[in-house]
């Protein structure tokens, strides 16, 4: 037996997102069954449901950043309750033994996760859909708690946008003290500000564009650095412990590494695929410095950001769409006309 559910889903990559009934499976003893409140719209479902990376499975309900209130729960579960706010993020699941699972880092399962949507289910074979629904159901281990007064709606984003920033910080240690830059005010920088800075970083944005400073402000930057002015850019050389580049798209990084301190490292999280032009390795070897990747986070590092944000009142600034505009929002996505 299955279970009936309404998403909105694309039939192929260039067809538009439209209304679309599909069965998820029946309950086992330790999933959680939620009705979905909201969810995000994120890069990646845009990527993903115009198979920009070749690897899209159809038909497709997209969306991993999903907040909803529980419904019912398997017989094993004892973390969460009918009427509890949860999350579900981008995965739902892992092989659950290899080194980096045993370690909570999930994200890093050498069999790979099974993720929210695009993915065959790891037991049943069943293809995994995503937020864009009016429910889901997901394994206990892969279900967040969402902490009482943090704003649902606002709360749905830090469940990729959140942890794809919040887990570099922590990885390299970012503190009081920490001095930390981050390169583009998207999705990920907006967050990576607000998260920096409520660390104790003194941080700093990197832009392109003249006239964010006041946006950058608002959202936790203290210094703000216009990349293309070769004076600003020399007036932060060896500055820089931590930087994030969120960008999603192939750009030079060889103007910042000057920029970092000795042992400094410059963490990508927003560009997947080949760099270019090539790397000038003299600022590295001349500094111990590190051009590094990071993707997501683990669970427990993501109910560790939720908790955090529940403490300081961060969430993610945001635009409420409802479902049926949805192709309208990924156009403007790409005209990148969202604040």
């Amino acid at each position: 037996m299955t279970m009936n559910v309404l998403g909105y889903a694309a039939q192929s990559a260039k067809d538009d997102l439209a209304p679309f009934r599909f069965e998820r499976r029946i309950p086992r003893p330790d999933d959680v069954v939620i009705e979905i409140l909201f969810c995000g719209v994120c890069h990646s479902d845009l990527h993903s449901a115009r198979n920009d990376w070749g690897n899209s499975i159809y038909p497709m309900v997209p969306g991993h950043e999903i907040i909803g209130r529980v419904i019912s729960i398997g017989t094993d579960v004892t973390r969460f309750k009918p009427g509890d706010h949860v999350g579900v993020g981008c995965m739902v699941d892992s092989c659950q033994h290899c080194d980096a699972c045993d370690h909570g880092l999930e994200q890093y399962c050498v069999e790979f996760p099974t993720l929210t949507y695009n993915a065959l289910d790891r037991h049943d074979k069943m293809p995994t859909f995503g937020g864009y629904s009016e429910r889901i159901v997901a394994s206990d281990k892969f279900v967040l708690k969402i902490p009482a007064g943090l704003d649902l709606k606002g709360a749905a984003p830090l469940l990729c946008a959140g942890i794809t920033t919040w887990s570099p910080l922590r990885h390299w240690k970012v503190g009081k003290g920490s001095k930390v830059a981050v390169i583009g005010l998207g999705g990920l920088g907006h967050m990576a500000l607000k998260l920096a800075n409520a660390l104790g970083a003194h941080v700093t944005l990197f832009t392109r564009s003249p006239g964010k400073e006041a946006d950058a402000r608002r959202l936790g930057a203290e210094t703000i650095v216009l990349s293309t002015d070769k004076a600003q850019m020399k007036a932060v050389k060896g500055t820089f412990d931590l930087i994030v580049d969120t960008v999603p798209y192939v750009h030079d990084l060889n103007p910042y590494l000057p920029t970092l301190s000795l042992n400094g490292t410059l963490v990508l999280v927003g560009y997947l695929g080949g760099l270019e032009p090539v790397l000038n390795t003299v600022p590295m070897i001349m500094g111990r410095k590190s051009v590094a990747g990071s993707l997501i986070g683990g669970i427990a590092e993501t109910q560790e950001m939720l908790d955090f944000c529940g403490e300081h009142g961060i969430t993610s600034d945001i635009e409420m769409i409802k479902i049926q505009d949805i192709d309208k929002a990924y156009e403007r996505m790409l005209k990148r006309d969202v604040e």
